[in-house]
């Protein structure tokens, strides 16, 4: 169904379904933003540091530089247990899908469900190739146990492409057709990959992965250089994944430049709530900082027309302003301006700390000298993170009230049932537990001693 027809049987939406506001509907939604924060930075590392290990193997078939090889083999055992750790998270996922949002699964499952399927099959896969991978090292010949890293690298992709997938649809619904409460006439293929989020989100999100991984991956190396551990294997370590994330960093810009457009076109709604913009005028101004007070932004920077530009490339472009949709279909607005300017602020600065790192490599062919640059670096990574969640809350929370845009609301997909705010404090005990487990592993395979027959090449300079 195009998007044309879901907007009109919008209206009719609610009593179609069939939903009640649920008193718990808030605890509901903190339930699900808990289990996608505790999930999402897994899932870029499971986009990107497959690569990584697999690359720093190839090196070492290339070169025959045992620093790579030692480097392969000790990544690869973080790979797994950052695996394992989201088999948890993304299980805890699944479950909250069906037991929280019960209408909305059952009224949309046959549309996005060949997209869970798929992802279902990639994880399945990704788990039987990290197994040989990490378990193969002295089984397998060297060319035959890289090749064995390839899956781990496309599966990691297809699945986490196929939750994108799903999530565009979400924000632009199109493939299926609403009646009585139903989706009928529905064509999967069309729904997950012909809505207009599709291809934004996923190149989004893959070079959100790339520079999460990166920038996360190479604070720890810096953090060891800081601290006078400056051998060769820790400038390898910083160096491959710091290169991947400064050179992402740019490029992401570019792409959020293109999402925005998009987001402008799609969900008006959503923009002007970014933005704080109250009333639709040509030639809509932009504010830096400030506090929307439900009339407009005080205490911002406001630079005029610069909005209509971003948005449309036309500085006396039309914008719709939140007053062009009812009160009850906005979203609220301050917590998507701080997620939204929270993501750009850091993402600036981040593209800003790679393009520092690349032009001293161009021009000197080290890594930067000064003490500021690591200390920076140190803080990249779990800036990063927090880019990524704010992020993700720009678009959820933006969404709002919608689950699935001007379709479904979300008071109506959620579950009836009591108890979710006993449910929400034994799931934050969980993660509390599993962060604490999840440190000690990562600590003890960081302490855990170099194997003796894969020697370390020292000196200074570097590699």
């Amino acid at each position: 169904m195009t998007y044309t027809l879901v907007a009109e049987v919008a209206s009719t939406a609610s009593s179609a379904f069939g939903g009640s506001e649920q008193a718990y509907l808030f605890q509901a939604r903190q339930m699900q933003a808990l289990s996608f924060a505790a999930h999402i930075p897994l899932v870029c590392f499971g986009i990107a540091f497959p690569a990584f290990v697999v690359f720093a193997e190839w090196l070492h078939l290339r070169t025959g530089d045992e620093v790579y090889r030692v480097l392969a083999r000790r990544w690869a055992k973080v790979m797994l247990a950052l695996f394992a750790v989201g088999v948890v998270t993304g299980t805890i996922l699944s479950f909250e899908m069906g037991l929280l949002w019960p209408n909305f699964m059952a009224t949309f499952g046959d549309v996005f469900g060949l997209g869970f399927t798929i992802e279902g099959i990639s994880f399945f896969v990704e788990a039987i190739f990290i197994g040989i991978y990490v378990y193969g090292w002295n089984r397998l010949s060297p060319r035959a146990h890289l090749l064995t890293g390839i899956p781990i690298i496309i599966s990691g992709f297809s699945g986490s492409l196929m939750v994108i997938a799903v999530n565009g649809w979400m924000n632009h619904p199109t493939g299926f057709t609403l009646k009585n409460g139903h989706a009928v006439d529905v064509h999967p293929f069309a729904a997950l990959f012909e809505n207009s989020y599709f291809w934004h989100e996923l190149i989004h999100m893959y070079i959100a992965g790339y520079m999460v991984a990166g920038f996360l991956t190479a604070s720890v190396y810096a953090w060891a250089l800081l601290r006078g551990r400056n051998n060769r294997y820790n400038r390898v370590a910083l160096i491959i994944p710091l290169t991947v994330a400064a050179l992402a960093s740019p490029i992401q810009i570019v792409v959020g430049d293109w999402a925005a457009r998009e987001v402008a076109k799609a969900q008006p709604a959503k923009l002007a709530a970014l933005e704080g913009l109250q009333t639709t005028q040509a030639g809509a101004p932009e504010h830096l900082l400030g506090w929307y007070d439900g009339h407009g932004v005080e205490y911002g920077i406001k630079i005029p027309k610069l909005l209509s530009l971003l948005a449309f490339h036309d500085p006396n472009a039309k914008v719709k302003g939140l007053d062009s949709v009812p009160v009850d279909d906005r979203p609220p607005v301050n917590v998507v301006r701080f997620s939204f300017q929270t993501m750009v602020g850091i993402g600036t600065g981040l593209a800003l700390l790679g393009v520092v790192f690349v032009g001293a490599w161009l021009r000197l062919r080290r890594l930067p000298a000064s003490r500021w640059f690591y200390r920076a670096l140190v803080a990249a990574g779990p800036l990063s993170v927090v880019a990524l969640l704010a992020g993700w809350i720009t678009t959820e929370v933006g969404r709002q009230p919608w689950v699935v845009y001007r379709v479904m609301r979300t008071s109506e997909a959620v579950t009836g049932a009591s108890g979710i705010p006993v449910g929400y404090a034994t799931l934050a005990l969980v993660y509390a537990g599993l962060a604490v487990a999840v440190a000690w592993l990562l600590r003890r395979l960081a302490r855990a001693p170099m194997e003796p027959y894969e020697p370390l090449a020292g000196g200074q300079g570097a590699p």
